[in-house]
């Protein structure tokens, strides 16, 4: 018998872990290329430059908002599955 979830159907959440995953990733490169400045002794970057490493820290909270609505949907699916 086959599984009545198709392999590349997206189930919810998925998108917001990727925009989270994208958003992290900007995060971190940002942090990397404002923290890069002190260990290599040149001027520092402008204030903006820390506000971008914020990002991390939203993409973190994105990813897990992500992770929360894909667990509610899982958790009705097999409530439903139940009955």
């Amino acid at each position: 018998m086959r599984d009545k979830t198709q392999t590349n159907s997206a189930a919810p959440g998925d998108r917001l872990i990727r925009a989270g995953a994208i958003v992290f990733f900007i995060g971190a490169v940002a942090t990397l290329v404002t923290v890069a400045p002190l260990f290599l002794g040149t001027t520092p970057f402008p204030t903006y430059m820390f506000g971008l490493s914020m990002l991390m820290g939203v993409g973190f909270v994105i990813a897990g908002a992500g992770v929360l609505r894909s667990v509610a949907a899982g958790r009705r699916q097999a409530r439903t599955a139940g009955r």
